[in-house]
């Protein structure tokens, strides 16, 4: 049980670290270790705990963390994972603020962050592309473009029409309960 809490601290921390951008930069490294790594979860498993994190308020790195903690270990798996996810950052922007402060005009700071800008859309791209293959998995008869009509309605009424997101994801959880069941 101590080598299962160790890995989930370790997986995560390391993870979150190195996870530049946020939450969704991180969630295909989380991916790569759960899924990749450890055997954890499969594909569609950590897919299904996504889409459910993202219906929900809230950060998706620590809903994830605790989700997949919970998974493997319980509550003293779920306890690890957050501590993983939050602690080593919250000290080392604790550590380098005044740094980063003194810093933040540098031109090659500003470098590195153009550079690695780049990076950071392909790997959103990368987990897009891999979540489309659970999101727009083939279903039968005359439901089988719901799923892509959910996305386009989805992306025009936040996007162009600025519909709050909430309001979507509430709409896309109401059709799918009524038309994308089983």
């Amino acid at each position: 049980m101590l080598a299962t809490l160790w890995n989930l601290f370790y997986s995560f921390g390391v993870a979150t670290l190195l996870g530049y951008g946020g939450g969704p930069s991180i969630i295909p490294i989380y991916q790569d270790q759960v899924v990749g790594r450890y055997g954890w979860m499969t594909t569609d498993e950590f897919g299904k705990a996504l889409a459910f994190g993202n219906a929900l308020p809230g950060p998706i790195a620590t809903k994830l963390a605790a989700y997949i903690g919970y998974k493997v270990a319980g509550v003293a798996g779920s306890a690890v994972a957050l501590v993983a996810v939050v602690l080593p950052t919250a000290l080392v922007m604790v550590a380098l603020s005044g740094i980063m402060m003194k810093l933040s005009g540098n031109p090659v700071i500003k470098g590195m962050i153009k550079g690695i800008q780049p990076v950071i859309f392909v790997m959103m791209a990368m987990l897009a592309y891999d979540f489309s293959k659970f999101a727009f998995k083939e279903s039968s008869g005359l439901l089988h473009f719901m799923p892509f009509l959910i996305a386009a309605a989805f992306f025009i009424l936040v996007q162009y029409l600025k519909l709050n997101a909430v309001w979507g994801i509430l709409g896309a959880l109401a059709i799918g309960a009524i038309f994308l069941r089983g």
